[in-house]
């Protein structure tokens, strides 16, 4: 039979109670006034009320039965287990809530640390790469002017050797007329002087040897993309890798079943 109350509802643990049973001596919300049980279980032999639990025999029991074949055993109020097990469920659940409040609280600390470490990973990546960018316009440049200075010297080589040629072409040309206004001259014994003045000087026209003229060429060194990188360095990321669950450590009584004699660990206070 329900009564009228104002304590919070034992079912849904919020709404306010505004019904109280007075076998289970408990108070329901409205709303959980279907879950009300008809009436506290009964024990078979005595027909007592249940209110007790043989910790040996993991067992409800009546008053009676504690002299009875429970006789010696160890008992609990089945109150006193509720109240227990609630404790111990809401102390469980308070310590994986706020594990999991830590473990969200680690998750955002340790992405913030891993984007600012990735960030610090390009900005390397970025600033050895430009260093080496440098590196090579430097030495481009440095290998463009150093072929300009010695090319420039060859080439003056052959500048000189050219105007050697022209020089030798003119003096040819100025004793060829020479030999021309020689041919229209008497012809008497200072003819003969004249020839032969003329012959020496063709004598000393020398012509220079052609020289094994200079060549350039570039040879390129091969390269593949993998020698760059290797060139800018590497980075290492390590793995997400799971860890291992913490197994949970389940105390409670040994019970052997009398048919099979199969026997099991079941924990305090539990109710079959």
């Amino acid at each position: 039979m329900a009564q009228a109350a104002s304590k919070t509802c034992e079912v849904c643990l919020s709404a306010p109670g505004s019904q109280y049973c007075i076998d289970c001596e408990e108070y329901y919300c409205e709303n959980s006034s279907d879950l009300i049980p008809e009436g506290k279980s009964k024990c078979s032999e005595h027909k007592e009320e249940l209110t007790l639990i043989c910790n040996t025999c993991n067992a409800q029991i009546c008053t009676s039965c504690v002299t009875g074949k429970h006789n010696g055993h160890t008992f609990s109020k089945i109150v006193d287990v509720i109240v227990q097990l609630r404790e111990d469920n809401e102390t469980k659940l308070r310590g994986k809530t706020n594990e999991a409040n830590k473990n969200i609280q680690k998750i955002e600390e340790s992405l913030d640390v891993f984007d600012n470490s990735v960030e610090s990973v390009i900005k390397a990546i970025n600033d050895e790469g430009n260093m080496i960018k440098r590196m090579v316009d430097k030495s481009v440049a440095q290998m463009i002017a150093l072929v300009k200075e010695q090319s420039k010297k060859e080439k003056d080589k052959l500048m000189n050797m050219l105007s050697d040629a022209k020089s030798v072409l003119v003096d040819g040309q100025t004793l060829d007329r020479k030999r021309n206004e020689l041919d229209k001259t008497r012809q008497d014994g200072s003819l003969v002087q004249k020839i032969n003045n003329l012959k020496d000087e063709i004598d000393k026209l020398h012509i220079n040897s052609l020289p094994e003229f200079p060549k350039i060429s570039f040879s390129r060194k091969s390269v593949a993309e993998g020698d760059i990188r290797q060139l800018i360095g590497t980075y290492n990321i390590s793995n997400c890798a799971p860890v291992l669950e913490k197994t949970e450590q389940i105390h409670g009584n040994l019970y052997r079943c009398s048919r099979c004699g199969r026997e099991e660990i079941l924990p305090f206070g539990y109710i079959e």
